[in-house]
């Protein structure tokens, strides 16, 4: 592995992939910042539930970078039976984060200070979703939200679903009011080789996985934040002792909504007119809402008759 680069560098709102052929094992760090601060601008979160919605954008922003189709989509999806958050949403598309979620703020009210993830989610389980956008094919994992955090609940995704062993580690920065940095790790071993053989979890020898494991959980929350350690950086100090590491290259990372006036005056023209007048206020409006960027698109009911579907 060369050495890191300028330690000068702003490393923020950043992917970076990286492999360790000898020990069948690749890993991914991600950085959000600005991009975190600008989605969580749009919504009114109390602090625990900001931390919450950035350690999810997190995982999403290292899941989704793993997706070899560019124009394929990640989505992660916490729901809940009893809990404080009824709904959690997150997804990723082509270096594009978005993610929302809705709770009871009567029920956060009782909650305890710093509530665990039984008390924000009760009953509730995660679910990864990954669309392939070149193939139209659809792979999706659930398990139950259990251990005291989202990134725990995905190592057990990894497990379970997968059946990779996998170690993931989310910090968090600032917030409540200060800019907020969220940054995340996630190393993984390697299914086995060819085709035909056993993946790895299911041998014995898990000597790899151990060496790699305990060199990656050295990691430190105030590294994984910090915006003036390049993640090369943090690659070279784990894993530098290895006789190869591969950095597998960078992915811009930024807020992405896909609301668009266009497409969804397109979609409200494919509904009878009758039904669309429903749709309407007073004044003739359709108001639609986007629960990722909190925002009401007006649509005329007479620029959609004027344009045969889309807006003037």
């Amino acid at each position: 592995m060369p050495a890191p680069a300028d330690p000068a560098a702003t490393a923020i709102d950043l992917a970076l992939g990286f492999a360790i052929p000898a020990q069948d094992a690749r890993g991914r760090f991600a950085r959000i910042g600005p991009t975190l601060d600008a989605i969580l601008a749009a919504h009114a979160y109390p602090p625990r539930l900001e931390a919450l919605l950035a350690e999810a954008l997190v995982l999403t922003a290292l899941f989704g970078t793993t997706l070899k189709d560019e124009n394929g989509q990640m989505t992660l999806q916490a729901q809940t039976e009893g809990g404080v958050v009824d709904l959690l949403v997150c997804d990723y598309r082509a270096g594009a984060l978005r993610g929302y979620l809705q709770f009871d703020a009567d029920r956060f009210a009782e909650a305890p200070a710093d509530p665990s993830l039984f008390a924000l989610f009760g009953q509730g389980y995660l679910a990864i979703t990954f669309d392939q956008a070149v193939t139209g094919e659809r792979y999706q994992g659930i398990v139950p939200l259990e251990g005291g955090s989202l990134a725990a609940a995905a190592e057990a995704y990894f497990a379970q679903s997968e059946q990779i062993p996998s170690l993931v580690r989310v910090a968090i920065a600032g917030g409540a009011g200060l800019p907020c940095v969220a940054g995340g790790m996630l190393v993984q071993h390697l299914p086995g080789g060819e085709a035909g053989r056993d993946r790895l979890h299911a041998r014995i020898d898990h000597g790899q996985w151990a060496h790699v494991s305990a060199l990656a959980a050295t990691i430190k929350a105030n590294e994984l934040t910090d915006p003036a350690l390049p993640l090369d950086t943090l690659v070279w100090r784990l894993f530098h002792e290895e006789d190869e590491v591969r950095l597998l290259g960078e992915t811009a990372l930024g807020k992405g909504c896909r609301c668009d006036p266009v497409h969804i005056a397109s979609v409200l023209a494919r509904f009878p007119a009758e039904e669309r007048a429903a749709m309407a206020d007073a004044d003739g409006i359709i108001g639609v809402d986007c629960a990722f960027c909190a925002r009401t698109f007006p649509v005329s009911l007479a620029s959609l008759a004027a344009a045969g579907g889309e807006p003037t």
